[in-house]
């Protein structure tokens, strides 16, 4: 067995080589990894249903989705993540109380009252700090957790707010619980670089004949590569998510009043409905078809809807006020 610490703070970095030690070993792994701030995605859960994706873009906050299932976390350097990869029995690999125990053996261990419960939440005074999700790949599985050590709690609630009205889809929703960090219940100081060690020190007790694993420069290259061309990705981090229905009715100040309705199949809008005071009868359905089969996506369709003159379709609303209105 291997266990590896990632020197790298991207997110998409770090959950490629998740998937690159998975899928390209046939050794078990043990790694821990720190992020800078990030929103991890579960696999099947509908990205924009999840965050606040202005906030996320004005801190650019990292947006990411992530093999395994599960709900939506917040990542930043005061939070420690875990991710342990093992091989074996079809049928029995997924035992999130196995895999969480170093993290709780540990912890315990500094006097802290760690426990496991529900179906995989680690909680500390019933306040939970740790989420986890598995994945399986063949005859072996992925589970990752997070560690909430000392990060920014109330950042992480304002970048996970959506407005739940906006969105019908078949999506796995997250629940949210009430959360704490480790640094709060600790009798005397620890740095999350001493939670590490500790941890670490742990995993080669329990695991006789662990070693350390130094990534090569064609691991790099690979990681690198898996990065790039997924968890880079719009196609990944948000095309993935499930068909939905994004509904919103919003009232301006001049008082126009807009009702959207857009049907999203694979991350591109695949029927649109727009009505309102505002709107020019006779040329608001080309501006409809206009919409059909692009993805949902700010950047894109803002870029492509520059390229005419939306007074054409509206009275008195302007190309961003339109923008705000479909995201």
């Amino acid at each position: 067995m291997f266990y590896y610490i990632s020197n790298s703070k991207q997110a998409a970095y770090n959950q490629a080589t998740e998937e690159y030690f998975l899928k390209n070993f046939d050794e078990n792994f043990y790694m821990l990894y720190r992020n800078k701030a990030a929103v991890i995605i579960g696999k099947h859960q509908n990205a924009l249903a999840e965050i606040n994706l202005d906030k996320c873009e004005e801190q650019g906050v990292e947006v990411v989705r992530r093999l395994s299932g599960g709900g939506t976390v917040f990542h930043d350097e005061g939070n420690l993540n875990y991710c342990f990869i093992s091989n074996g029995t079809k049928g029995e690999l997924i035992n999130f109380r196995k895999y969480s125990q170093p993290v709780i053996d540990v912890l315990q261990s500094l006097n802290v009252d760690a426990k496991f419960e529900g179906k995989s939440d680690l909680t500390i005074s019933g306040m939970k700090f740790s989420g986890n999700a598995s994945h399986i790949y063949r005859s072996k599985v992925m589970q990752h957790g997070t560690m909430l050590f000392s990060s920014d709690l109330s950042r992480l609630n304002s970048l996970l707010k959506v407005n739940p009205l906006k969105f019908k889809d078949r999506g796995v929703r997250s629940i949210r619980s009430r959360v704490t960090n480790i640094s709060d219940h600790l009798s005397a100081p620890l740095s999350i670089q001493e939670l590490q060690n500790r941890i670490i020190d742990h995993v080669r007790d329990t695991f006789p004949g662990v070693k350390a694993y130094n990534l090569t420069e064609s691991d790099h290259q690979a990681i690198l590569k898996l990065m790039e061309e997924k968890y880079l990705k719009w196609e990944w981090n948000f095309g993935y998510s499930p068909k939905y229905k994004f509904e919103r009715l919003i009232s301006f100040a001049n008082g126009n009043i807009l009702e959207i309705e857009l049907d999203i199949e694979k991350g591109r809008i695949v029927r649109t409905e727009i009505h309102g005071n505002c709107t020019k009868m006779g040329s608001i359905s080309k501006l409809e078809e206009k919409l059909i089969n692009m993805p949902h996506h700010k950047e894109t369709v803002l870029s492509e809807l520059q390229k005419i003159d939306i007074s054409d379709y509206f009275l008195n609303i302007s190309l961003d006020e339109f923008i705000q209105a479909i995201f």
